[in-house]
């Protein structure tokens, strides 16, 4: 089975088919989590899986199984999958090129009348993204036992709607329990989301691990006043403090390259109008690095910053660094010398549903590049020929995995 290959045609039709639902003037997408969008996206992936012969399965976070039985299935599955969910100005492949290469899978089997020994689940995960609900990769989060149910159904958007109602609004709260079952293998295909492989002229990411990830609320007081009226030595202006505090802050990035990631990525003042000295600010913080006893060390003189500036920073969410199971990542080596493709072994950047599902299952992710290593973007891009050879080495690592 080592020259079987997945149908790149029809790999290509559907992640186009599917970036139409949502789709953005600039070529991209916003589908975001349990919108309308999400909704009609979620439908027609379940439709491809039922015409594909798959038994469909949806549990109470809104995750969407589908199952292939296999020879015996008394074993354990295979499982691979994504997210479907985008950011409101995502692109095309982000998350949904994991879902649709499991997909393609599953359609190369059939096409090739192949039965393999253990049964094969594919799966889109709720809210991966977490542009509308925080924390992201929350659903996954409480398959793997990480968050509870109550509190993942408590989590609101801006407008106070809850993930609990929005499920049941578009009708993707199942009764199956968010829950982790026995499987023998678990892998994520996805785009790179970086330029490494694109400039290195690689085909393929073998991810070892994900970087570990940490999330804040910087709170800085000040005191609301007239815009006019209020000279600017009389002010008590958070945002001249955020001014001080970032650059410092920036600084001491400077001092962890290259591996540290610092950004700050949503800044609201309060009461947040044109003519009002703000009386409070709010930035989110997000700071990576592959190595947790380095994040600590930063987060430690991060606050010293935050600190003297007389500000308030509170971690909201935390992913540590992740190590992926070795024999997972053989099994992705032995799939790339199967498809005969360039390949180079690498961390993932980016936080993943694979970080969580590592907790339940023997878990790697298959990486393949993107233009520019631009994600989170409209004008995010990826080759037909590289969409296809990432999704035949998932073929070949779901095969190798699934023999008794």
């Amino acid at each position: 089975m080592k020259d079987l290959k997945v149908n790149e045609e029809r790999l290509w039709s559907r992640l186009m088919k599917m970036a139409q639902i949502g789709a953005t003037p600039k070529g991209g997408v916003c589908r975001v989590a349990l919108t309308d969008e999400d909704k009609d996206g979620r439908d027609l992936f379940v439709q491809w899986c039922e015409s594909a012969g798959l038994k469909i399965y949806i549990d109470e976070m809104g995750n969407i199984f589908g199952r292939r039985d296999g020879r015996f299935n008394d074993l354990p599955p295979v499982l691979s999958g994504s997210h479907l969910d985008s950011q409101p100005t995502g692109g095309k492949f982000d998350g949904v090129y994991g879902v649709l290469a499991a997909l393609e899978v599953i359609e190369t089997l059939n096409d090739n009348d192949i039965i393999t020994d253990a049964p094969l689940e594919i799966v889109s995960w709720t809210n991966e993204e977490g542009a509308r609900f925080t924390p992201a990769m929350i659903a996954s989060g409480v398959f793997a036992g990480i968050f509870d149910l109550d509190y993942a159904y408590s989590r609101t958007d801006k407008e106070g709607l809850t993930i609990g109602d929005e499920l049941k609004r578009i009708g993707y709260a199942g009764e199956k329990p968010a829950k982790a079952e026995s499987y023998k293998a678990a892998f994520e295909a996805h785009i790179e989301q970086g330029p490494i492989l694109e400039n290195e002229k690689k085909q393929i990411g073998i991810v070892t691990g994900v970087q570990g990830a940490r999330w804040y609320h910087l709170t800085i007081l000040g005191r609301d006043a007239h815009a006019g009226t209020t000279p600017m030595e009389a002010r008590q202006d958070p945002v001249k403090v955020a001014a001080s505090l970032l650059s410092q802050a920036y600084a001491l990035a400077d001092e962890y390259l290259p591996d540290i990631r610092l950004t700050f990525g949503d800044l609201r003042p309060s009461p947040g109008v044109v003519n009002t000295v703000p009386g409070k600010l709010v930035i989110t913080v997000d700071i990576r690095h592959p190595v947790d006893e380095i994040l600590d060390e930063f987060e430690e003189k991060l606050n010293k910053i935050v600190q003297a500036h007389g500000a308030k920073l509170d971690n909201f969410w935390k992913s540590p660094a992740i190590v992926f199971h070795p024999d997972c990542i053989s099994t992705v080596e032995q799939a790339v010398a199967n498809t005969d493709t360039s390949a180079k072994h690498m961390i993932s950047g980016a936080g993943h549903d694979a970080v969580y599902l590592s907790r339940v299952a023997l878990t790697s992710m298959i990486f393949i590049p993107c233009k520019d290593g631009l994600s989170h973007n409209e004008l995010e891009s990826a080759k037909k020929e590289d969409a296809s050879a990432g999704a035949s080495v998932l073929l070949q690592a779901m095969l190798i995995a699934s023999k008794k």
